[in-house]
């Protein structure tokens, strides 16, 4: 077990990447604590996941929310070993049809909450313990219409290699996972119908060499490396899980004939 008597804390972790995280996490021998904004759903998860398992309701933009909840679970579960900052929105925000509160909402969710959920989660870190940040592909793709979006992924991307630099004297390593498009619930309410969804990921698919969508577990391996003793001397590095969409697009599914 690779986690053995660990403490990871894994913000949004709820739904999703996050989840599959914590089920792997918990597989390996960590103690886990989730966060997320519903409560409803934290409940069911936590019930699912079982006795090592510590759900708390926090907003990552409720800074002073976030310092309790992190307070508690170091109560509870001793200091964190990992910090899994997962939490973050997707949303569209054309040129010329964007209000300034849909942009900076993107902002302080997925940028702003990523450096203070580190901030608050500082002071029950140990030495040589693990930071890691979600990203994106968005953050070089260059998409139309997602303006914020990419562009809190590329300020994360950035905030990766100073926190490694800030953090590094105490050992503590700071890396991201970059998820490619991949099957999780934030896609749902892009498809009308089962047949729309199939259709859908079949697209995002073909927009890679490898010709599919990643699943929410292959983040969550890439997470694991980076959690565990195995990355040791590994800091200020992404992992991209997307297929090979970023790195070889020329190669994608959707560029093949026959």
């Amino acid at each position: 077990m690779r986690l053995k008597n660990k403490v990871a804390v894994i913000t949004g972790g709820n739904s999703g990447i996050g989840l599959a995280t914590a089920r792997l996490f918990l597989a390996e021998g960590a103690k886990v604590v989730i966060t997320g904004r519903n409560l409803q759903t934290l409940a069911a998860v936590a019930k699912e996941l079982g006795d090592n398992v510590l759900a708390l309701q926090a907003d990552t933009t409720d800074i002073p929310a976030m310092e309790k909840a992190f307070a508690e679970a170091a109560e509870k579960f001793g200091k964190f070993d990992v910090v899994f900052a997962n939490a973050g929105i997707a949303g569209e925000t054309a040129l010329g049809g964007t209000t300034l509160e849909q942009f900076e909402n993107i902002v302080r969710i997925n940028f702003t909450g990523v450096f203070f959920t580190v901030q608050a989660a500082l002071p029950y870190l140990n030495d040589g313990s693990s930071v890691i940040l979600n990203g994106s592909v968005h953050a070089v793709l260059g998409i139309p219409g997602y303006s914020a979006y990419a562009g809190t992924k590329g300020a994360v991307r950035a905030m990766v290699r100073n926190l490694a630099s800030e953090l590094a004297p105490r050992g503590i390593r700071v890396n991201q996972v970059t998820p490619g498009a991949t099957r999780t619930p934030i896609w749902d309410s892009r498809s009308a119908t089962p047949d729309a969804k199939d259709a859908l990921e079949t697209y995002l698919g073909s927009l890679s060499p490898l010709g599919r969508m990643s699943e929410a577990d292959e983040l969550a391996r890439a997470a694991l490396y980076l959690a565990s003793d195995d990355s040791v001397n590994v800091t200020a590095i992404e992992i991209t899980v997307d297929g090979g969409a970023i790195n070889a697009p020329s190669g994608a599914k959707i560029f093949r004939q026959g």
